[in-house]
């Protein structure tokens, strides 16, 4: 049986906005094993027989006595009981599964959408890169937890970061993917706005990776107050007595400073990109007139409220939530930027 192979459908559309809902919650659910410092709990790859848990006390205690080989437990954790290492295993467990669940969702209506011939010459190849991409972030989050089994406390912040910026890149390709499989491939359309908004999407991604920096480094827990860092501008230590590359990327002072003066340049394009889109005759593109400025006020102040708090948990993760939601809108406005109409 043959079948018609269309430029769009609204079911790959859907399929490919509930690919991006799952890597979402990803990288929530990433953020709390980070925050709650269970990322080396399990001190294993099993891409396959790791999806089954320990099932007996013997298991558990099998992998509680790989754990306490760490340099995390012999340093921070060592009077951890076995309850407690349960609590941080499971949400370890949990992102990793969830990481095999959304191969699955990914790779079944991919093979069925193909069979049926829904997918457009076009989609097919961009949607197998998608496939590759996110088999090589099981690779990745696995070089990263081995960053962190030994002489370390945490995991390299480098590849901490390299991980979230692979998140974000599959989560912009789902659902870039799900507008095209939906409207068609927008066509290339220059100007001003076009450029902008690839260059505000560039500064959004460059402003998250900054934070992966801040979370990896836990340099959010230092120099608690706002407008001013400790009542300076540029903090005292800023360079932390390294040269000025390395610093950018290991001085807790730098690290942060960078962060916060980011994300007030990517406001401040925010405020200019809605100020053109006022002007734009385009209707498609009026909503993120509102929308855009709408987040990063409230990621802005989110990141305020974390930072005076000493990033407790909750704000931390609602931070994180805001900017998975300012990327996704960001996405949007970059793809709508460049339809002809």
């Amino acid at each position: 049986m043959s079948y018609h192979t269309s430029t769009t459908s609204r079911a790959v559309s859907i399929w490919l906005l509930i690919v991006a809902a799952f890597v979402c919650a990803m990288i929530i659910v990433g953020g709390t094993t980070r925050l709650t410092d269970s990322g080396l709990s399990i001190t294993e790859w099993k891409p396959i027989s790791g999806a089954i848990p320990p099932l007996s006390q013997a298991d558990w205690e099998r992998e509680f006595s790989l754990y306490q080989q760490t340099t995390e437990f012999q340093v921070q954790n060592s009077n951890m009981t076995l309850e407690e290492f349960e609590f941080i295993f499971w949400w370890e467990w949990g992102h990793r599964q969830l990481g095999r669940l959304i191969g699955l969702v990914f790779f079944v209506p991919f093979i069925f959408f193909w069979l049926r011939g829904e997918l457009s010459a076009r989609l097919k190849p961009r949607l197998f890169g998608l496939f590759l991409l996110g088999g090589a972030q099981g690779a990745i989050g696995w070089w990263m937890v081995a960053s962190g089994l030994s002489d370390r406390l945490d995991v390299s912040q480098y590849r901490l970061a390299t991980h979230l910026g692979m998140a974000f890149i599959i989560l912009g390709a789902s659902i870039w993917l799900s507008l095209e499989a939906r409207y068609g491939p927008p066509p290339l359309r220059r100007g001003r706005l076009a450029g902008l908004s690839a260059g505000l999407l560039g500064l959004v991604f460059l402003q998250i990776i900054l934070g992966a920096f801040v979370a990896g480094l836990d340099a959010g827990r230092l120099y608690n107050t706002w407008p001013l860092m400790n009542g300076d501008l540029i903090p005292e230590g800023y360079l932390a007595g390294m040269g000025f590359f390395p610093a950018i990327f290991e001085s807790h002072a730098a690290v942060q400073l960078h962060h916060r003066w980011t994300g007030y340049l990517v406001a401040l394009g925010v405020f200019v990109y809605a100020g053109l889109i006022w002007r734009e005759p385009r209707v498609s593109l009026k909503p993120f007139m509102i929308i855009l400025p709408a987040l990063v006020i409230g990621q802005i102040a989110l990141g305020i409220a974390a930072l005076l708090a000493v990033v407790p948990l909750s704000l931390s993760l609602a931070h994180q939530a805001g900017a998975v939601l300012l990327f996704i809108a960001m996405v949007g406005a970059a793809w709508t930027a460049r339809r002809a109409v």
